[in-house]
């Protein structure tokens, strides 16, 4: 006799199965983003036992990864791509390009290199005879190393600018002559500054190969993405100008009219900055003037430049009115002040970026 409270049968549906052979029941695996994320090759990030060879890295390769050189002999490198960090270590008689690099840059037991290096922070340990063309967000440091001498940064390719940018490096902040012997010797000089009409062709050749010829490097210094300065070396004249571009559309195409126009004329272009004000900086900078520009300094960061030689006040309030009548600036009224306007800026823009 049947039992009419019987429960009624749990038994489990039949699995249908999808056109594919799954069956509803088997689930997808679960993904993640890091299952769909791009596989990275190491060694596409590094040069590691090269001799002898052409090597490098094409714009476009790195984009913002780190990088490393290593036990490398007689190799002409070229990095002409951003990246975040590169360390060069064991490399001897190698000639070095390094694209803008947002981090660090760190030889270690090197020797008998030249090298063109854009770089957040430089620094070098156990290195010997290594000769540098250097643009440095920060002053560079050299620890236990020995015939170190450094130019200004001189280079160009079609994208450089880019990578700068992409790098957070401002081409107007360069302290490549500031440089900080970390083990110094009493009577002995770790480091010097190159002749200042070194030219990085005769350090650094140009590629030779097909596949970086197609990037159309120059190191025309004429052509330098960066400003070639001065810097630290001593000066000709007394006489220095200040002269400030606030920020615009055009700051820095106005700033590099104006070395042009200055540089032609026969003067020096000493240092340049890139900084951010604010309306107390701007009093202690522009003193009496400050009324002028407590509104221009809160659109972003202002543009300075160093300019020497004699005469050199007049001929840049004649520039600046003549070429840049349109647009507001700073320009040192006399010879008599523009030290102190000069002493001013570039002190508190050096407390500023805390070098």
């Amino acid at each position: 006799m049947g039992c009419f409270f019987s429960k009624k049968s749990r038994r489990k549906p039949e699995k249908e199965e999808t056109p594919g052979g799954q069956t509803d029941a088997e689930e997808a695996p679960k993904q993640y983003s890091w299952d769909t994320r791009e596989k990275v090759d190491p060694k596409d990030y590094m040069l590691t036992g090269i001799k002898d060879e052409t090597v490098g890295r094409l714009p476009g390769k790195l984009n913002g990864q780190q990088f490393v050189i290593q036990d490398c002999e007689n190799c002409n490198i070229y990095i002409l791509d951003h990246s975040a960090t590169i360390t060069i270590d064991d490399c001897t008689n190698c000639r070095i390009v390094l694209g803008p690099v947002k981090g660090s840059v760190f030889f270690r037991d090197c020797k008998d290199c030249k090298c063109v290096v854009a770089c957040q922070q430089f620094r070098t340990r156990d290195c010997k005879k290594m000769e540098v063309f250097l643009c440095c967000a920060t002053q560079p440091i050299i620890e236990s190393s020995t015939g170190m001498k450094f130019g200004c940064f001189q280079y160009y390719y079609p994208d450089l600018a880019f990578h700068f940018k992409d790098a957070g490096l401002s081409i107007f902040n360069n302290n490549w002559s500031n440089v900080h012997d970390f083990t110094p010797v009493s009577g002995e000089t770790n480091w010097s500054l190159l002749p200042e009409d070194a030219a990085v062709l005769d350090y650094v050749p140009l590629p030779d190969s097909d596949e970086f010829k197609s990037v159309r490097v120059s190191t025309d210094s004429g052509r330098s993405i960066i400003p070639v300065t001065w810097g630290q070396r001593r000066k000709e004249s007394d006489e220095s100008c200040l002269f400030v571009f606030f920020a615009g559309d055009y700051t820095t195409a106005n700033a590099r009219k104006l070395i042009d126009e200055v540089v032609g004329k026969g003067f020096v272009l000493v240092q340049t900055k890139e900084v951010s004000m604010r309306p107390e900086d701007a009093s202690r900078v522009f003193q009496q003037n400050v009324e002028d520009f407590t509104d221009l300094i809160t659109k972003g960061p202002v543009v300075a430049l160093e300019l020497n030689g004699d005469g050199v006040v007049e001929t840049c309030r004649n520039i600046a009115n003549e070429v840049f009548s349109s647009s507001k600036v700073f320009v040192s009224e006399n010879k008599t002040t523009s030290s102190r306007d000069v002493d001013n800026f570039f002190n508190f823009a050096d407390m500023q970026m805390g070098i």
